[in-house]
């Protein structure tokens, strides 16, 4: 091979890199149909007084009466249940030490979101509240058993009649769902680097999707504000923008859907 090829096939390779690293998985516009244009209440449509707290059978009721769609997260038990909580800790919404997973269901029942009557809810549960009404984002969080929650959620939507699309910050979660559960819409949770609690290399990488390669997610939830360009790239080869979490109804222009909290933009705006 001359010099003059060698250079060629050099400049081919690194003209595709950023295609093989970035490009995101294609979805049909069937798939995506459901999540277009979509306002997304977080953690279901709770109060900024707590009143009604996050990620409670109360905050989901309300989102799908007004006909929003809904995004919330699920954990572990220390029995096995798929439940539905945010932070990795209890303390924040519980007032107690330890985390999902150091608790079966029957304790975490126990506890009372931010005061109330409220309890922690099955996802199971949740799905019955909402009964289609509306679609549904679900974070899988990172745990101690992310294989098992990733199985067990897939199970329960499995038999749940609604749209539901999966998210998560871990590229290997979101490649678990890319090849066990094909026909269903997924995501790739992404922030600026300076938010991660990691080492800075890990946090450069995961903040500019540098694992879709993996993952290959169909859609990028990212923090509101300023993408890198490298988030940019991939919205361009075909990941749709989704941006969390919003304000504003401003937020609105130039994404595909919108996870909001403490106001009531419109339903959708496409």
């Amino acid at each position: 091979m001359t010099k003059k090829n060698k250079l060629i096939w050099a400049a081919a390779a690194a003209a595709a890199a950023p295609v093989f690293l970035l490009a995101p998985g294609h979805a049909g516009r069937r798939q995506k149909a459901p999540f277009m244009g979509m306002n997304f209440a977080h953690r279901g449509l709770h109060s900024r007084d707590k009143s009604v707290p996050e990620n409670s059978l109360a905050a989901f009721r309300l989102a799908a009466r007004a006909g929003y769609g809904v995004e919330l997260d699920v954990h572990l038990s220390r029995d096995g249940q798929v439940v539905v909580f945010h932070d990795d800790d209890l303390k924040r919404i519980c007032g107690v030490e330890g985390c999902i997973e150091d608790y079966s269901y029957e304790q975490l029942l126990q506890f009372s979101l931010c005061g109330t009557e409220e309890r922690i809810p099955l996802l199971s549960q949740v799905l019955e509240v909402i009964r289609g009404r509306g679609p549904i984002i679900l974070e899988i969080k990172t745990g101690r058993k992310n294989r098992e929650l990733c199985r067990k959620t897939l199970e329960l939507l499995n038999s749940y009649r609604g749209s539901v699309c999966v998210e998560s910050f871990n590229p290997f979660v979101v490649a678990w769902f890319r090849f066990h559960a094909r026909d269903m819409l997924r995501g790739q949770l992404s922030m600026p680097a300076k938010y991660y609690d990691m080492k800075k290399p890990w946090a450069f990488i995961f903040s500019h999707c540098l694992m879709n390669f993996i993952a290959r997610p169909q859609f990028i939830a990212y923090r509101i504000g300023p993408r890198p360009l490298a988030v940019r790239f991939s919205e361009l080869l075909g990941a749709m923008k989704v941006g969390w979490t919003s304000h504003e109804p401003r937020n609105e222009k130039g994404r595909d859907a919108v996870i909001f909290e403490f106001y009531k933009p419109c339903i959708s705006f496409k």
